[in-house]
């Protein structure tokens, strides 16, 4: 659960400035990475929810898999999934309640426990970690995810798996998130859960018609209604995902001079001139948009 970052945190994520100006890459789901002298390579822009209607989109992925030879996704979900251990809980015997208060932490651990989390776990989550564990409980963690679903088509192809990203560093971005940030950000989410509800199904509906754009400005409206949310979301995004971006990015280079590598990754990383299909364009690469 923790790597599929809940719809909610996607769109709040994206940086609300990059949508006051015109910024390429506007919109699509599938692009095409090319060179000459290079096989083809893939760019598609996922979303981290359990949603029939976005892992029946994977279906329309098969010939571009078909042409690939290399998964590259943010992590490959069993090495997340087992490794993560430590590195969601507070350092030096830190403890989650003097951090959010009596009131909060009852919150937490009464949704936490019905997830089967165990109480001395819960205790020392960092605030970030029970962030994503509340508000991935709406994110219907139970449905087929989009994410899994391309890892069983690639590997049902025999495909190379690649993470972008290790286990520790993902873990680090969160952790560089300021703390005075993510403790707001998890009261937040437990004191607007309504609010934060009503807006899953407009993302959910923007990614569908691909329409990065539209992403980008969603978070406009969540900041007219929490004003004080602001500063601590750009500071979420600056390192969430401007930081891991940049390290995809980097990840990348060599993969994509071979070419076949298909990647996947949250669309929030894509959109702009800051995002991942920009980067890879400065590399000399041509990217069209696929569909």
């Amino acid at each position: 659960m923790w790597r599929a970052v809940a719809v909610v945190l996607l769109l709040l994520a994206l940086p609300t400035a990059a949508a006051e100006v015109k910024q390429p890459f506007s919109d699509g789901r599938l692009f095409r990475v090319s060179r000459a002298g290079v096989a083809d390579s893939f760019v598609f822009g996922t979303i981290h929810v359990g949603d029939p209607r976005v892992a029946a989109v994977a279906a329309r992925l098969d010939d571009a898999l078909q042409r690939s030879k290399t998964l590259a996704v943010e992590l490959v979900p069993q090495a997340a999934d087992s490794a993560l251990g430590d590195f969601e809980q507070l350092d030096g015997g830190g403890r989650l309640e003097p951090l959010i208060g009596t009131q909060a932490f009852a919150e937490v651990r009464r949704e936490l426990a019905a997830q089967g989390v165990a109480n001395d776990v819960i205790a020392r989550l960092k605030p970030w970690a029970a962030l994503l564990k509340v508000t991935g409980v709406q994110s219907s963690d139970t449905q087929t995810s989009l994410d899994r679903e391309l890892v069983a088509m690639a590997k049902a192809r025999g495909m190379r798996m690649m993470s972008l990203e290790l286990v520790d560093e993902q873990t680090a971005a969160f952790d560089a998130v300021p703390l005075d940030s993510q403790v707001a950000m998890l009261k937040h989410a437990l004191a607007h859960r309504d609010a934060l509800v009503a807006m899953v199904e407009p993302t959910i509906d923007a990614w569908l018609r691909g329409d990065l754009a539209a992403l980008a400005r969603l978070p406009d409206q969540a900041g007219r209604q929490f004003p004080g949310m602001a500063l601590h979301y750009r500071a979420f995004a600056k390192h969430v995902i401007g930081g891991r971006t940049t390290l995809m990015h980097y990840r990348l280079f060599m993969p994509l001079r071979e070419g076949r590598v298909f990647t996947a990754v949250g669309a929030a990383h894509l959109y702009g001139k800051q995002g991942l299909l920009a980067l890879i364009q400065e590399d000399g690469y041509r990217v069209t948009k696929v569909w």
